[in-house]
């Protein structure tokens, strides 16, 4: 069938991969007599739709998902979607507040009842969206993250945690979101600088007429102030030891406390403690066995412990606060302070450090095998740099808050009875009290932070528990591809779970991408409205467009700038593949096709061929290295130059000659080589290569299981290569002396060479006179031979010369270059009587000055370049 004159991808994309789909080309089966290759896709969330960072994650793992596929792997890539407690249950309550009701109307089981609804609504959403990317996910094996295997897997690995004394149950210290109204782990916060305050507030001692000073940047929090620290070797309050302060406002007794974790030389010396309202204040509450006073509620206003503040917004209560310290004499001076402060990764409000009895589990343990399975290389990342921030973060751990105060999400498997007030932690529902026989049994009202689940990713999806043939086989996984940005909130969380849970690393590699930028290297966000929606790139200019453009010359770990230049060269690009393939299909229609070892080859086939084989052997180290940004440029620059602009230019003379055996045999090099080139690129342009494909003589099946090319020392041929780009050489040197002195490429001329080596001008003779424009080579021994005026260029191991009289009028170039020679000459006049004038130099900017010295220099330059063609004209 002939292929359309242009590449439209929307008459095909479609249609290719509802082909792939419906033929079961995706699924990957347990195969003994084949070594496994799995990918799990990090799981969008259901409230996701498609956008840029996906459409580079999933491009990067289609990509060797495919390119392992055609190495004849049983290549699974598994796909899912997360649940995403704190997004989706967002989303629901927003829908909800149009509708004039909140959470509480409908009650627990009817908000559930909604949110599954929405889940089936709008969480297939972004898996159709990631087909329309050509991603070739084993959809037979989707999961999601509340799906009743993952459910299974996550109660079982809670009570045995439990069991194990790995998670517990208490008051801790926090990150709560008032707006979320929610508790976050660490990793759920985001930090950003923020302009605020210092404020030095003076604490009377008891009976006397000292005080202590102190620092803080939440004044707000003095109501639950418990005692004030000082370093038990500081002099200066050597006299106060034993004694009791006065709480300002309050006007309560509160201790002072020696303690180490005050530094000697920080601020005064002195630190309030408030014990339920930071973490360092609570360690120091626990060692001197100090009261725990919450002085805010879940919404981040005030509580009974304000006093006359109760009901008032924190920080509105900060100005207060500070205001009566000041008219009772309390505050003795306020310093600019240029803080972190820590916001909720999802709705950006404050983060509020306070105490509240949540579920954790104990890191240390858990961490220690996991720092030491990247350590020495069993999970190996790349690029290595970023093992840095995954041994920041395991080594500096704490405890992991892994409840949340929501209700979308898996529920904590805790049971209480009201009766004996005993604690069940069970894998199945409880109905009746062990203990005591009660049937007033209640669940935890709390859900596991979504990163639980999505910590068991890599063998929940296989069946853990159950120890499947699916589980059995392709686990441990190959890869990991994601971002640089949740390292901490889900690498390191898959990577302990694995080795607690399994016994065994859940992945042995992990690709780190960087972040896709705008055009000015800002990141994609609403605000800027900067943001690129991949599908509307897709509609227009066709999926494969974009995988290329997303992936090509990038660096693993590098943020990359996307530009409407970069989507503009990738079409260009699948424009150029497009119309090459049609060439070689429209001169291959109806010709005997033959093996290449069957052919013979001409110097040209030979070069490219071995150009191929050594593209190949790149292309191939590049993707076992992860290297598909390398990978992609390197056949990008094979198929553009060595393949469409200078190998198919070559076969010309022999395509439209009227030998037929060397036609046929340029055919079927040409054919043999585009069909290797399809191959190559299909990891990463799957569409525009399998529509190729399906047209290439003697082609079978789909591209995707075809096998991909392999290097072979048989197909080098140093000598012949050698040859062609000798004779490219020449062809460029040809061109660049008609370009210069203004000469058509396709005028005719005669070629003079003095050399001592003509085999490669005889051998590439009908190419240098096809591509260079030349008549007749000829060959000389002395440039005195030539009786005309001729152009010369030396290369290595020759000389050319091309007759001038044959490229230009001679008398009519003279007079044009010498015209273009005056004008100079005046501009130069022009800047030099400029910058001598004292006048200009001292009140004209100094960029108009550098402007004008710039301009001079460009015409000194051109006033050489003319001089010399001049001097060459004029012999």
């Amino acid at each position: 069938m002939e292929m359309s004159k242009t590449y439209n991808p929307s008459e095909f994309e479609k249609d290719i991969y509802t082909e792939w789909e419906s033929s079961g080309y995706f699924r990957a089966e347990v195969d003994p007599d084949k070594v496994p290759f799995t990918i799990v896709i990090p799981p969008p969330n259901i409230t996701g739709q498609l956008h840029m960072g996906h459409a580079l994650d999933e491009t990067l793992q289609d990509t060797l998902i495919r390119f392992k596929r055609m190495q004849g792997y049983s290549a699974l890539w598994l796909p899912g979607t997360d649940h995403a407690s704190i997004a989706t249950e967002v989303k629901i309550v927003e829908q909800m507040a149009k509708e004039g009701i909140t959470k509480n109307d409908v009650g627990r089981e009817g908000f559930l009842e909604r949110a599954w609804a929405w889940k089936e609504q709008y969480g297939g959403r972004i898996v159709e969206q990631l087909k329309t990317l050509g991603s070739s996910c084993d959809w037979s094996r989707l999961a999601f993250t509340m799906d009743e295997r993952c459910s299974k897997a996550v109660k079982e690995v809670f009570v045995n945690l439990y069991e194990k004394g790995l998670i517990y149950r208490g008051d801790r210290i926090i990150n709560w979101c008032p707006e979320c109204k929610t508790a976050l782990s660490d990793a759920e916060v985001d930090y950003v600088e923020e302009d605020s305050s210092l404020w030095y507030i003076k604490y009377p001692v008891k009976d006397t007429d000292k005080f202590i000073t102190v620092a803080t940047s939440r004044p707000e929090t003095m109501f639950g102030d418990t005692a004030v620290a000082v370093n038990p070797k500081d002099k200066r309050y050597a006299d106060l030891v034993g004694k009791t302060l006065i709480l300002p406002i309050v006007n309560k007794e509160i201790p002072i406390v020696l303690d180490d974790y005050v530094e000697l030389e920080f601020g005064t010396g002195a630190v309030k403690i408030t014990p339920a309202h930071d973490p360092n204040d609570f360690e120091v509450g626990a060692r001197h066995d100090l009261p725990v006073v919450k002085v805010m509620n879940d919404d981040g206003t005030m509580n009974a412990f304000a006093g006359k503040y109760e009901g008032m917004p924190a920080l509105e209560c900060r100005e207060k606060v500070v205001e009566e310290l000041k008219a009772l004499g309390y505050l003795v001076k306020i310093e600019p302070l240029h803080h972190n402060v820590g916001h909720c990764y999802r709705c950006k409000h404050t983060v509020e450090p306070i105490v509240s009895k949540q579920w954790f589990v104990k890191m240390e343990p858990l961490a220690k095998p996991a720092i030491e399975v990247v350590r020495n290389k069993k999970v190996k990342f790349t690029p290595a740099r970023f093992s840095k921030i995954y041994f920041n973060w395991m080594e500096n751990v704490r405890d992991w808050c892994i409840s949340r105060q929501l209700w979308w999400g898996h529920r904590i498997p805790a049971y209480y009875c009201d009766d004996c007030g005993e604690m069940i932690i069970s894998k199945s529902d409880v109905t009746v009290c062990p203990k005591c026989g009660s049937a007033k049994i209640r669940q935890d009202e709390d859900v596991l932070d979504t990163w639980f689940s999505s910590a068991l990713w890599p063998f929940s999806t296989l069946g853990y528990p159950n120890m499947t043939e699916d589980l059995k086989y392709f686990y441990p996984t190959d890869v990991l591809v994601t971002g640089y940005d949740i390292i901490f909130f889900w690498v390191a969380r898959m990577i302990f779970s694995g080795l607690e849970h399994m016994k065994r690393i859940p992945f042995k590699n992990v690709l780190i991408h960087g972040l896709v930028r705008d055009s000015q290297g800002r990141k994609m966000s609403k605000s800027l409205g900067n943001g690129i929606d991949p599908t509307e790139i897709i509609a227009k200019y066709g999926a494969d467009t974009l995988r290329f453009s997303l992936i090509n010359g990038v660096a693993a770990g590098s943020d990359m700038r996307f530009s409407d230049e970069k989507i503009e060269g990738a079409r260009n690009f699948m424009n150029k593949i497009w119309n090459a393939s049609r060439f070689v299909l429209m001169n291959a229609e109806g010709q005997k096709i033959s093996d290449i070892k069957d052919c013979k080859l001409t110097i040209a086939d030979k070069w490219i061929i071995t150009k191929l084989n050594r593209t190949i052997k790149e292309v191939t180290l590049n993707m076992e290295k992860y290297e598909m940004g390398v990978a992609l440029a390197n056949l990008y620059d094979f198929v553009w130059t060595d393949f469409c602009d200078w190998y198919i230019e070559l076969t010309k003379p022999i395509l439209y000659g009227e030998n037929d055996k060397k036609r046929a045999d340029t055919l079927s090099v040409l054919v043999y080589v585009l069909t290797e080139i399809l191959k190559l690129m299909h990891p990463f342009v799957p569409f525009i290569t399998e529509k190729v494909y399906k047209d290439i003589p003697n082609a079978k099946g789909t591209i995707m299981l075809s096998d991909f090319p392999r290097y072979s020392n048989k197909l080098n041929f140093f000598a012949s290569t050698k040859e062609i780009e000798y004779v490219k050489e020449v062809i460029k040197n040809i061109r660049n002396i008609k370009a210069k002195l203004g000469a058509a490429p396709s005028k005719k001329v005669n070629l003079f060479v003095k050399t001592e080596n003509g085999k490669p001008f005889k051998n590439g003779a009908v190419y240098i006179q096809k591509l260079a424009g030349v008549a007749d080579i000829e060959f000389i021994s002395d440039k005195s031979c030539l009786t005309e005026k001729v152009v010369s260029q030396v290369i290595d191991g020759a000389e050319l010369f091309i007759p001038l009289g044959e490229l230009v009028d001679i008398a009519s170039e003279i007079e044009r270059l010498t015209k273009e020679l005056n004008v100079v000459e005046s501009e130069i006049a022009r800047a030099n009587s400029k910058l001598s004038n004292n006048g200009f130099l001292e009140k004209a900017p100094k960029s108009l000055v550098d402007s004008e010295k710039a301009k001079r220099d460009k015409y000194i330059d051109m006033r050489e370049k003319l001089i010399k063609q001049l001097q060459d004209v004029k012999g």
